[in-house]
């Protein structure tokens, strides 16, 4: 009896790739100590058939209201640290540059919910390519 059971501290699995990979995404989440921690998703499919458009849609869709909801979050934020730089003169400095950190991440909220009205757009097409929709544009 000679089999080894080894235990480790991170368990992979291991996925087999048919052909090519057709869509590929990496997501940043918050790890929940302050930091930032990537998440990789990557489908695998043979055809445009074998791929979920709609399912794409969906989450680009959630992600662009998480990263509405965080830009205004963050405006808010902006917006308190710049009231507080006023009511208190002491630590004023402090506070500007709270503000202007909570700004900076407001801006890049939004333009990560720019980027994924984008995606979501983008799928929204693909799955009326794949399902033979067509646009008729008149102009």
């Amino acid at each position: 009896m000679s089999e080894h059971h080894h235990h480790h501290l991170f368990h992979h699995k291991e996925e087999k790739p048919v052909e090519e990979a057709v869509y590929s995404e990496t997501t940043l989440v918050d790890d929940g100590y302050g930091g930032v921690a990537a998440e990789e998703t990557t489908v695998y499919a043979t055809s445009s058939e074998d791929i979920d458009y709609e399912k794409q849609e969906k989450h680009h869709k959630h992600m662009e209201h998480l990263g509405e909801l965080g830009a205004v979050a963050a405006g808010a934020f902006a917006m308190h640290e710049k009231h507080k730089a006023k009511k208190d003169p002491e630590n004023a400095h402090k506070h500007k540059i709270e503000e202007e950190i909570a700004a900076a991440v407001a801006v890049g909220s939004g333009g990560y919910a720019f980027h994924e009205h984008h995606e979501k757009k983008e799928a929204k097409e693909l799955d009326e390519e794949a399902h033979g929709k067509k646009h008729h544009h008149l102009f």
